[in-house]
């Protein structure tokens, strides 16, 4: 569920009045991560690594409560749910859009994963989940990117990830990855917390 609130009796009312109407209010954090364990996870049970890395990027973000708010057009959304965003190539060789739900449950977050990109995939048609705060991604698996800054386009707000190929070194794997957000909605300690969490779900990921 979505509903508007007042962003004076929201926590962000002071940021929503410093960066609602700033030319720039995006701002870019870089981190490397190890994602060994989600490839050894990934091979071993058969399972795909996008839908893992989604995974615990929902759960990393799901007990940040800036999460939950989002600026959309000149307006303050309060949303339940959380939902994260794949990028799905469908039948005619173009690009298509999937939110997937964040659900805590692996086993059943796979299961929708699974069912909705392969939906996509077949219709051409975008998956959107207005009701829910999305995260977006793109993997832009063809090549290792050392980082990259999407848009500011004034429509979109959401928070969003871009990630390359993974590095291989020894016995290890790294994924470098970019995230963007909106001042309005959270501030630097949030973001870096979010990104210290999403490496602590990696590391203690259990199937």
């Amino acid at each position: 569920m979505a509903k508007e609130i007042s962003p004076n009796q929201s926590k962000r009312s002071t940021a929503f009045e410093l960066w609602m109407k700033a030319p720039n209010p995006m701002v870019t954090f870089f981190k490397t991560l190890d994602v060994t364990p989600l490839l050894r996870i990934s091979k071993k049970k058969k399972l795909k690594f996008n839908m893992l890395f989604d995974y615990c990027i929902g759960k990393a973000a799901a007990d940040i409560e800036e999460f939950y708010t989002l600026p959309v057009g000149d307006r303050l959304i309060q949303y339940d749910t959380i939902a994260v965003n794949t990028i799905v190539k469908n039948k005619e060789g173009e690009v298509s859009s999937c939110d997937i739900l964040y659900n805590s449950n692996l086993r059943e977050f796979n299961r929708d994963y699974l069912k909705y990109t392969a939906q996509v995939a077949e219709t051409c048609e975008n998956r959107d989940l207005t009701d829910s705060m999305v995260i977006g991604t793109s993997a832009i698996t063809n090549t290792e990117i050392d980082g990259a800054v999407g848009m500011n386009s004034g429509i979109f707000n959401n928070p969003f990830m871009i990630w390359g190929r993974y590095r291989r070194k020894m016995f290890k794997s790294t994924l470098t990855v970019s995230f963007q957000f909106h001042h309005t909605q959270m501030d630097g300690a949030h973001a870096g917390r979010f990104l210290e969490n999403l490496q602590k779900e990696i590391y203690n990921l259990k199937i």
